[in-house]
């Protein structure tokens, strides 16, 4: 299997990607990230953190796999296929964080926008390079990246098809945080681990509302939030949030994720 889950004790879980020597996408990587997923949906985590194995995140697409069609139909199932991961990652209701170790390209990088939080070692670089092939990137990352860094900034990263580091990324707002090599793996899962021990659900209250935005803007997320919001009114760790700071004041709730 290329892509594995390992669950850990404190509610999350960690999505690795090992398909050597370089993490290539594949319609075989595709279908083990998938049963991953599932794995991840029928049991839903407190945080899910993307990683991958490997001296670089990826190297990018298994470009055989794009030769092999014969027609734009062919082509068009692909795209529309490849697609799909990247949009079942943005869909799942609770915080999703990549960690990005080193050169992370095209398809890694587009399941990296699709997260919520990118954290990157001071030596990852990133790129969009589907031009050496006469291509445009197929897996909603021009336009994540858009969300992110703008438009002008998306279209300079597709155009060039250069490698941009993290510092470069994270001064755009696409990288959340650059943390040191040294340490990286440890400093990842303790940034994970604290976004776990929060309110869950009020996390994906706060992702449906985004979603919202990134539709229509602030006067179309307005016009859902207080729905959103109020569904929260059931869940434990809202009632439980709430007795914790008239009790014994603010930061002081312990949250179940419930």
């Amino acid at each position: 299997m290329s892509v594995t889950v390992q669950r850990l004790d404190d509610g999350i879980a960690v999505l690795t990607i090992d398909a050597p020597p370089v993490n290539l996408y594949s319609l075989q990587l595709h279908a083990d990230f998938d049963r991953a997923l599932d794995e991840i949906v029928a049991d839903l985590p407190r945080a899910l953190l993307i990683r991958a194995e490997g001296r670089v995140v990826s190297g990018g697409v298994d470009v055989a796999q794009f030769h092999a069609r014969k027609s734009k139909a062919e082509t068009k199932a692909l795209y529309d296929r490849m697609l799909e991961l990247p949009t079942r990652i943005d869909e799942l209701p609770v915080p999703t964080i990549f960690a990005a170790h080193a050169l992370t390209l095209t398809w890694a990088f587009e399941v990296a926008v699709a997260c919520d939080i990118i954290l990157a070692s001071e030596k990852a670089k990133f790129g969009l390079v589907e031009r050496v092939i006469g291509l445009t990137p197929t897996m909603g990352g021009t336009q994540r990246l858009a969300a992110r860094a703008g438009v002008g900034r998306a279209k300079e990263f597709v155009f060039t098809g250069d490698l941009y580091p993290a510092e470069t990324m994270e001064r755009w707002n696409v990288v959340n945080r650059v943390l040191p090599v040294e340490g990286f793996d440890e400093a990842v899962l303790s940034f994970v681990r604290s976004i776990a021990a929060g309110p869950t659900k009020a996390f994906g209250a706060a992702k449906d509302i985004l979603r919202h935005f990134e539709a229509g803007g602030v006067p179309e997320a307005n016009a859902h939030t207080t729905a959103i919001a109020s569904e929260l009114f059931d869940t434990a760790d809202l009632q439980g949030g709430m007795e914790s700071f008239l009790r014994d004041g603010p930061g002081k709730a312990s949250f179940e994720g419930r």
